[in-house]
């Protein structure tokens, strides 16, 4: 059994990433962390509760398979990250004390944004002798090396469709619908002559 890392910069990014492969890894008997590192109680629209993502995400990751106290959430303020540069990097070091993890997966070096870039390069500090993957987010990616592919079933992409669909908070937002979804995964899975797929960045690969 192996035991996988996922850092989420935000709630929901781990799902929109590599929900899919989270939910295949889970079924075959594999351990998945999740750690988020922000709820993002500063971005809610109007009218939802301060710890709204919270819960979303404990609902979300669930319907994933991942076990409740294997989810790690932590509250930096979002776009901020970068100010909290060094407390982020030893909250990871203490998730890399605390597990004996065999691979992570964390937002690609080409993702734009402020947080997730700080998320990536933190990762790669605390894991450097790690295998990582950089997980695409096609919105905030203006080019991504999609270098290695995850073969995925019809039912890891349902179960990925349902964990964000516990997102009610964000409803609205393209990169959330079903349609986008289904789509991004049949087109890397065409790419590999297979039904659904993930695609990642090889950030490093150490094979034992």
């Amino acid at each position: 059994m192996k035991t996988i890392l996922i850092l989420a910069p935000h709630t929901d990014d781990g799902e929109l990433g590599c929900g899919g492969t989270i939910a295949r890894y889970i079924n075959e008997g594999h351990r998945v962390i999740y750690a988020a590192f922000s709820t993002c109680s500063q971005s809610l629209p109007q009218g939802f509760a301060p710890d709204t993502l919270r819960t979303e995400v404990t609902n979300a990751t669930a319907v994933l398979g991942i076990l409740q106290q294997d989810l790690i959430i932590f509250d930096y303020e979002v776009r901020r990250f970068k100010e909290a540069r060094q407390d982020i990097l030893e909250d990871i070091v203490s998730v890399n004390k605390k597990y004996e993890i065999d691979m992570v997966f964390v937002p690609s070096p080409t993702d734009i944004h402020q947080d997730h870039e700080v998320i990536y390069e933190e990762g790669l500090r605390a894991f450097k002798n790690k295998t990582i993957f950089g997980y695409e987010m096609p919105w905030n990616n203006i080019s991504f090396n999609a270098r290695s592919f995850i073969k995925l079933k019809k039912e890891h992409i349902d179960k990925k469709v349902l964990a964000l669909q516990e997102y009610v908070s964000q409803n609205g937002r393209a990169y959330t619908s079903e349609a986008f979804i289904r789509s991004l995964a049949t087109v890397r899975g065409t790419q590999i002559g297979c039904e659904y797929a993930e695609a990642f960045d090889i950030i490093r690969m150490i094979i034992n």
